[in-house]
């Protein structure tokens, strides 16, 4: 298995382009599923998670097309075609490599009538049920049931009539699988609550381009008129508002200066916040984001929460920048109860962090040192490489497994802004 080696000290300067969203290409991808017309998706990533979830669409009888393109390029282009649908069931096999998987269960519901989803798997973070999911979609009209591992839906004879649902508590993935959903319905559907992330706002722009009636889009209340049919559309994934935040948190920990082409203002301003409030230097404009760090950094405090607060997505890469900052630093993680696996391997580097409960205090320390660790999810592996382009010393990071469902060619992007570092393979 591959690992990586980063021999820390080197400032990070240049500039990189952010990829497309992996949370947003995750959500658009099975919007294919909707129609059988083709569904283009440029600056999609190149990542193991889109692999997989490509791979599982072509188990419906999707086609999916990607013109050549140059190895070097970041992102690719994707024709997904679901002309005729040759079954509606995402075995085991297919769907235990990733949670996101269940995002095929409302579009396959809304098109052919029925679904057979094995449940999920994904990154062990945390006990994360899909029970919203299933209760959005039985308040448009599905029955459901769960059995043998598999969660079984079936819309009425004449497709689903549509309904209200207020969410409990904010969910993405289960406002994402019940706009799909509620699209093709035969009548008008509400969500209350609605989860309002910049992915979602992206999904719906698809939906949309491809004949959905969405009004409310980027609030917390959407209305969404069913139509008869939607037809085949292009669309430019968004750029990935972790991905920028992870390389600005890269650059900022080795006092380094950045230019993220791609970046948007408008889906980091928590992020952004943060940053600065660290004693970093961002500036935005309309092409990009350019991060700055040459004073000391700052010990803040910081509390996850549900767009547009603080993303989870960025705790662990904040938590590494903070190990290096003056002063004690707070953070208190509320959407998953189990992610702070990243902590004992920073600690290993020389961090000085305590957890109690969903509450982890940084001490802050003058310098790191190098170490082999291991990456136990997609966010806690790319803060051990952020940590580690700040250490003293070699840093071997394994498991890369975790840093490729989520970041395009992390080594490349790194090694363009001038850190030390390349992927060895496994002795």
């Amino acid at each position: 298995m591959d690992k990586i080696l980063i021999r820390g000290g080197k400032r990070l300067s240049g500039t990189i382009p952010v990829s497309g969203a992996k949370n947003a290409a995750l959500t658009l991808i099975p919007c294919a599923l909707l129609t059988e017309e083709p569904v283009t998706l440029r600056n999609l990533p190149r990542l193991a998670d889109i692999d997989s979830f490509q791979h599982l669409m072509t188990q419906f009888g999707v086609s999916v097309s990607i013109p050549g393109r140059r190895p070097e390029d970041f992102g690719r282009v994707v024709t997904l075609e679901a002309t005729r649908l040759t079954s509606t069931v995402a075995p085991y096999d297919l769907v235990r490599k990733m949670r996101a998987s269940i995002l095929v269960l409302g579009p396959l519901l809304a098109r052919a009538g029925e679904a057979k989803v094995s449940l999920p798997g994904g990154c062990a973070i945390g006990n994360r049920p899909i029970d919203l999911h299933l209760k959005a979609l039985e308040a448009l009209g599905a029955e459901i049931e769960l059995a043998s591992g598999f969660v079984r839906a079936s819309a009425p004879d004449g497709g689903l009539p549509g309904g209200e649902f207020d969410f409990p508590v904010v969910s993405v993935g289960a406002t994402e699988n019940a706009i799909m959903a509620a699209t093709l319905t035969n009548g008008t559907s509400r969500l209350f609550n609605a989860a309002r992330e910049p992915e979602i706002v992206d999904l719906c722009n698809l939906l949309v381009s491809m004949g959905a009636e969405i009004e409310g889009i980027g609030t917390s209340e959407l209305t969404i008129h069913g139509v008869k049919r939607l037809h085949g559309t292009t669309h430019m994934v968004m750029p990935d508002r972790i991905e920028a935040g992870s390389y600005a948190c890269a650059a900022a920990i080795t006092g380094g200066e950045v230019r993220l082409e791609g970046a948007r203002e408008e889906d980091m301003g928590a992020t952004i916040h943060a940053l600065r409030n660290a004693g970093i230097h961002v500036e935005c404009d309309k092409k990009g984001m350019h991060v700055a760090a040459g004073g000391k950094l700052i010990g803040v405090n910081l509390s996850t929460a549900p767009f547009p607060g603080f993303a989870t997505d960025m705790q662990a890469q904040m938590m590494a920048l903070l190990a290096r900052a003056e002063g004690t630093s707070v953070l208190t993680e509320t959407i998953f109860e189990n992610r702070y696996m990243h902590v004992p391997e920073l600690n290993r580097m020389g961090a000085n962090i305590e957890t109690t409960g969903r509450t982890a205090i940084v001490h802050g320390v003058t310098s790191m040192t190098g170490a082999p660790v291991m990456a136990t999810d997609l966010r806690a592996s790319m803060s051990l490489v952020i940590a580690g382009l700040a250490a003293e010393g070699e840093t071997e990071v394994n498991r890369l497994y975790h840093l490729d469902r989520g970041y395009e060619r992390l080594e490349e992007k790194l090694a363009l802004l001038g850190a030390d570092i390349e992927r060895v393979g496994a002795d």
